[in-house]
C-alpha cells in the first residue's frame, strides 16, 4: 500500500481553512485576556496551536490515511485541553471520557478506511471518487453502504451524535476558549466535513446517507430538549452545539452537502461568540455559571450583552442574521431535497422553536430581570477588558452578515455560496437528483417552508418571554405539575447513568475481578512472576548443596558424572 503525504486544496478546503483560521485567530486573541492570570499559560497556547495544526491537517489532507492522522490528532489535543486543569478530578475525568468515547467511533472510522482500501486499492480522494463515479446505480451498493456507515460511526463519535454525544457536555471542564474552539472551529466539525468530503461515496449509498440525516435530526431534537432545563450556561451551550451539529448532518443527509457546510460556517461564528460571551460573564462573576444566580447584567456588561444577543438571534434563525439563511436552507432541503422527508422538516422546525426558547431563556435569566447576585459580588461586576471584548465585536459582525454569502433566490439573491461549492458537490448532488424518487420541486414552496420555520422560532422567543419575563413563577409551577418529565429532562434522561450501569460498572467489575484478581494476581504475579522466582529459588537451593566447598564432595560428584557419562556412551544403541 502507498499513501502519499499529500495535501489537497479545493474550494471546500478553502472554506474550511478560512473558517477555522479566522475563528481560531479571534479565540487566540480572546485567550490572551482570559488566561493571563491562569497557571500553565504557555502550555495552554502550545496545546491550542497543536490543536489548530491538527485540524488544518485534517481538512487539507489528500487521502483518508492523512485525514486519519489529523482526526486522531484533534482527539489527542481535545484530551489535553479538556483536562487542562488536571489537578481537578472532574476535569481529568472529562478529558478521559472524551478520549475514550471518541475512540469508540474511531474504531468504525478505521474499519471504514481499511474497507475503502480493500475495495478500491487506494485511499486517495481523487482516485476513490473517480472510481466510484464510474459505477452504475446499485453496483457494489452493499460494500459502499458499509464503508459509509463505518465512516459515519467515526463522525458520530467526533461530532457528538446519538448515542456517543455524552462526552461533549463534560468537555466544559476545560477553559472557556477551549470550549469555543472545540464547539465552533475544530474537533466536532470534523465529522460534518468528513461526510461532505466523502460526498462521492455517500451519493452511491443512499441508505447510509438517509441514516446520516435521520441520526442528525433525532440528535438535534433530543439535545434541544435537554438544553431546555440546563441551568449551567456553558452546558446549555454544549447541548446546543450537539443539536446544531445534528442540523448540519440533516443537510448532508438530505443530499444538500453545500447546505451542511454553509451552516457549519455560520455556526462557527455565532457559537464561538456565544461561548466567548459566556466566558466573559464567567470571568466577571468569578467563575459563576448558574444562570439562576445572575440577572440584570446587561447594564453592567453592555458589550457582552449586545454581542451575545446578536449570536442568540443568529442561532435562533431570526432574519437578517446568518443562522436564518443557513438553517432554513437545510430545513427546506430536508423537505424538498433528493433524500428529504417531511418528518425531517417538521421535527427540525420543532427543534428550531426549542432552540429559540432555550437561547432566549439564557438571555433573559442572565441579562434581564433583577440582580440575583450576592451583594459583595454585585458591586465588583464590570465589563471584561478590550482583549476579550474586541474579538466579541468582530464575531458579532460575522454572525450578523455571514449569511448573505448565500442569499436565497426567494429574497432576490443568487445563492452564491452554493454556486461556489458547486464544482465540489455537483457530480454527487446531480447523481442523487437523477436517482431520487421525487423531483426537487415537489411539495410546498421554499417561501412557505421558510415562513413556517420563522413562525416556530418566533413562537419559541415569545414563550421564553412569557415564562421568564412576564410570568417568572410559571416555570416553577410547571416543574411541580410535570415533575416526572422535568426530572427526566434535568437529569438528561439518565443517559449517563445508563452508560454507567450498562458499560462502566461491568467493565470495572470485569477489570477488578478477572483482569486484576485472576489475570494479574494469579496468572501474572502468581504463575509468571512469583512462580518463576520460586523455581529459580528451588533450583538455587539444590545447586547450593553441590557447591559445598568440600574437596571429597567435589571428587564424588566428578566420579558420579563420569560414571553416568560412560554408561550413556556404552549403553546407547
Amino acid at each position: 500500500m502507498q499513501a502519499d503525504f499529500k495535501l489537497y486544496y479545493d474550494r471546500l478546503t478553502l472554506v474550511m481553512t478560512v473558517t477555522v483560521t479566522v475563528v481560531s485567530f479571534l479565540i487566540h486573541l480572546y485567550s490572551r485576556g482570559y488566561m493571563e492570570h491562569e497557571g500553565g499559560y504557555y502550555r495552554f497556547f502550545a496545546y491550542l496551536n497543536l490543536f489548530l495544526f491538527m485540524m488544518l491537517l485534517l481538512v487539507t489532507a489528500g487521502n483518508y490515511l492523512l485525514m486519519f492522522v489529523g482526526w486522531e490528532g484533534v482527539g489527542l489535543c481535545s484530551y489535553l485541553l479538556i483536562g487542562f486543569y488536571f489537578r481537578k478530578k472532574s476535569a481529568s475525568d472529562a478529558g478521559k471520557k472524551a478520549f475514550i468515547v471518541t475512540r469508540i467511533g474511531d474504531v468504525g472510522f478505521t474499519l471504514g478506511v481499511a474497507l475503502t482500501f480493500w475495495t478500491f486499492n487506494s485511499l486517495d480522494f481523487q482516485e476513490v471518487f473517480a472510481r466510484v463515479s464510474t459505477l452504475l446505480l446499485g453496483d457494489h451498493e452493499t460494500t459502499l453502504t458499509a464503508i459509509c456507515l463505518l465512516l459515519f460511526l467515526g463522525a458520530v463519535g467526533k461530532s457528538a451524535q446519538l448515542p456517543l454525544y455524552v462526552w461533549l457536555p463534560d468537555a466544559m471542564e476545560g477553559p472557556t476558549p477551549v470550549s469555543a474552539l472545540i464547539h465552533a472551529a475544530t474537533m466536532v466539525t470534523a465529522g460534518v466535513y468528513m461526510v461532505a468530503r466523502s460526498s462521492g461515496l455517500y451519493a452511491h449509498a443512499p441508505l447510509a446517507l438517509e441514516t446520516v440525516g435521520a441520526v442528525g435530526c433525532l440528535t438535534a431534537f433530543f439535545a434541544a430538549t435537554i438544553a431546555l432545563a440546563q441551568n449551567d450556561l456553558k452546558r446549555m451551550l454544549a447541548y446546543s452545539t450537539i443539536s446544531q451539529l445534528g442540523t448540519m448532518f440533516v443537510g448532508c443527509g438530505s443530499g444538500l452537502f453545500a447546505g451542511g457546510i454553509f451552516h457549519l460556517m455560520t455556526h462557527a461564528f455565532f457559537k464561538s461568540l456565544l461561548f466567548l460571551g459566556a466566558g466573559s460573564v464567567m470571568h466577571a462573576l468569578s467563575g459563576e455559571l448558574d444562570m439562576r444566580k445572575m440577572g440584570g447584567l446587561r447594564h453592567k456588561m453592555r458589550t457582552t450583552f449586545w454581542t451575545f444577543l446578536i449570536a442568540t438571534l443568529a442561532i435562533s434563525g431570526i432574519p437578517p442574521f446568518s443562522g436564518f439563511f443557513s438553517k432554513d436552507q437545510i430545513l427546506t432541503g430536508a423537505y424538498l431535497g433528493p433524500l428529504g422527508h417531511p418528518w425531517l422538516y417538521w421535527l427540525g422546525t420543532l427543534t428550531t422553536a426549542l432552540t429559540a426558547f432555550y437561547m432566549f431563556r439564557a438571555v433573559f435569566l442572565t441579562f434581564f430581570g433583577p440582580l440575583r447576585l450576592a451583594p459583595a459580588l454585585a458591586d465588583d461586576v464590570r465589563e471584561s477588558g478590550p482583549k476579550m471584548t474586541r474579538p466579541l465585536v468582530v464575531l458579532a459582525v460575522f454572525s450578523a452578515i455571514a449569511g448573505y454569502v448565500s442569499l436565497p433566490k426567494t429574497f432576490g439573491g443568487t445563492e452564491w455560496f452554493d454556486r461556489y461549492l458547486n464544482p465540489v458537490f455537483s457530480s454527487s448532488e446531480s447523481f442523487l437528483h437523477s436517482t431520487a424518487e421525487k423531483a426537487l420541486a415537489s411539495g410546498p414552496s421554499e417561501g412557505i417552508l421558510m415562513a413556517i420555520s420563522l413562525a416556530a422560532a418566533a413562537a419559541g422567543i415569545l414563550a421564553a418571554y412569557w415564562f421568564y419575563m412576564a410570568s417568572p413563577e410559571l416555570p416553577d409551577r410547571l416543574a411541580v405539575k410535570f415533575s416526572g418529565i422535568y426530572r427526566a429532562v434535568v437529569n438528561k434522561y439518565y443517559v449517563d447513568e445508563l452508560y454507567d450501569w450498562l458499560v462502566v460498572r461491568p467493565v470495572r467489575a470485569g477489570a477488578e475481578n478477572f483482569m486484576w484478581r485472576k489475570m494479574d494476581e494469579v496468572a501474572i504475579d502468581g504463575v509468571m512472576v512469583n512462580g518463576t522466582a520460586a523455581v529459580a529459588a528451588g533450583a538455587g537451593n539444590i545447586l547450593r548443596r553441590i557447591q559445598s566447598g568440600n574437596l571429597r564432595s567435589y571428587a564424588a560428584w566428578v566420579l558420579l558424572g563420569t560414571v553416568v557419562w560412560l554408561a550413556y556412551i556404552l549403553l546407547r544403541p
